[in-house]
C-alpha cells in the first residue's frame, strides 16, 4: 500500500487497540489478505514468495499487529496446500476472502483414533488472531486404544487438524505489552470428533503450486523476518522526525542489509523451484541462521537509539512507543529466540 492517507487512517485505527475494529477487518477481507499465498483457483491472490514478503513487510510497517496477524493467519491459510483438494475446495470455494485459518504450532493435546475419525482434546496456546479466525489448526499426538502411536523411528506420531471455530473454546489470556490486537489467545478442544480428511501433515503437499514447494520452516523464517524489518522501518520513519539524520545511519544500514538478505534468499528459492531444484537442508539452516542474526542486529540498533528519543517515546499514545512494544513482543517468538 502506497496511499499515505490510507496508511495514516489504518495506523490511527490500530493504535493502542486490544483488537482490530470492524473497519480494519473489513479492509483485510476486501483486500483478500488472508489469502496471500492461496492459489487463484481457490479464490486467493497466489503471490510469489518475493511479492508476498514485500506485502507482509509493508503491512508490518503500517502497524505491527496488522502485519503480524496477517502473516500468521495467511501462513495458516498456506496449509491449503496440505489439505485434500476436495476439502480445500469445500472450504475456500465460497467467500474465500472471509476464510481465516490460525492456531498453534505446539503439540498440546491428543487425538484418539477411531475408525476414520479422531476424538481430539487439549489446550493449545498462542493462536494468533483467535478472535478473527474461521478455522483453528492444531497439532496432536495420535492415540489408539489409549496408547500413543509411534513412527518407525520411535518418535511420537503427530498429525495436524483443522477445526471450525464453533468446535473450540477461546481462552482470553493474551496479556502482553505489545501486539495486543493480534489477540493471540489459547483455546480448548474437548472431545471433538474430526474426520481424518480434515487432518494433514506439514511435509505432505497435495497441491502442485510453486509456493508449496518451499520448506515450511524456511517459509516461516522469511515471513516473520519480513515483519521485523517492516516494524523497524516504521520505527526509523518515526525516529526521523525526532533525531538528526547522522544518528540514524547505523539503524538505516542495518535495516537495508536485512531487507537485501531476506529478498535475496527468497529470490534464490524462487529460482531454484522454477528450475525444478529442491531446496537443500543446508540452505534452510542458513536462512534460519541469517534471519536470527539479522533480527538481533536490528534489535541492538533499536535499543541503542531508543534512549535518545525523549519522553515522547515513553508515551503510550505515541506511534514510536507502540512500535517499540510491538517489536519487542515479536522478538519473543520461539523460532527467533534460539
Amino acid at each position: 500500500m502506497k496511499d499515505k492517507k490510507n496508511i495514516t487512517q489504518l495506523r490511527g485505527l490500530c493504535l493502542n487497540k486490544d483488537r482490530f475494529p470492524k473497519a480494519v477487518l473489513d479492509w483485510i477481507q476486501n483486500e483478500n489478505l488472508w489469502n496471500i499465498w492461496v492459489p487463484k483457483e481457490f479464490g486467493g491472490l497466489q503471490m510469489s514468495l518475493v511479492e508476498g514478503l514485500g506485502q507482509l513487510k509493508s503491512l508490518a510497517k503500517i502497524d505491527g499487529s496488522l502485519g503480524w496477524t496477517i502473516t500468521l493467519c495467511s501462513g495458516a491459510n498456506f496449509f491449503i496446500g496440505n489439505l485434500q483438494p476436495t476439502v480445500a475446495q469445500k472450504i475456500f470455494g465460497v467467500n474465500a476472502s472471509q476464510i481465516c485459518f490460525g492456531g498453534s504450532g505446539g503439540v498440546f493435546g491428543k487425538a484418539e483414533k477411531q475408525g476414520d475419525s479422531y476424538i481430539i482434546s487439549g489446550r493449545w496456546h498462542y493462536a494468533t488472531g483467535a478472535d478473527y479466525l474461521t478455522h483453528f489448526t492444531l497439532n496432536a499426538k495420535i492415540m489408539e486404544d489409549g496408547k500413543e502411536l509411534e513412527n518407525a523411528d520411535g518418535s511420537p506420531m503427530i498429525r495436524s487438524f483443522l477445526l471450525p471455530k464453533d468446535k473450540v473454546e477461546i481462552i482470553e489470556n493474551w496479556n502482553t505489552m505489545g501486539l495486543k490486537a493480534t489477540v493471540t489467545h489459547s483455546f480448548d478442544v474437548k472431545e471433538v470428533v474430526v474426520n481424518e480428511k480434515y487432518s494433514f501433515l506439514y511435509n505432505q503437499v497435495l497441491l502442485d503450486y510453486p509456493i508449496f514447494k518451499i520448506p515450511f520452516s524456511a517459509f516461516a523464517d522469511l515471513t516473520l523476518w519480513a515483519n521485523y524489518i517492516g516494524m523497524a522501518q516504521h520505527f526509523l520513519e518515526e525516529a526521523t522526525a525526532i533525531l538528526p539524520t547522522e544518528q540514524l545511519v547505523t539503524i538505516e544500514d542495518t535495516i537495508a542489509h536485512a531487507d537485501k538478505n531476506m529478498i535475496g534468499f527468497a529470490q534464490e528459492m524462487e529460482d531454484a523451484i522454477s528450475n525444478q531444484l529442491v531446496c537443500s537442508e543446508d540452505k534452510v539452516v542458513k536462512i534460519h541462521s541469517q534471519a536470527v542474526d539479522s533480527v538481533k542486529s536490528i534489535t541492538d540498533s533499536i535499543v541503542k537509539l531508543y534512549p535518545f528519543l525523549g519522553v515522547a517515546a515513553s508515551r503510550e499514545n505515541h506511534q514510536i512507543n507502540q512500535i517499540f512494544r510491538d517489536y519487542f513482543t515479536a522478538t519473543q517468538h520461539h523460532i527467533f529466540t534460539r
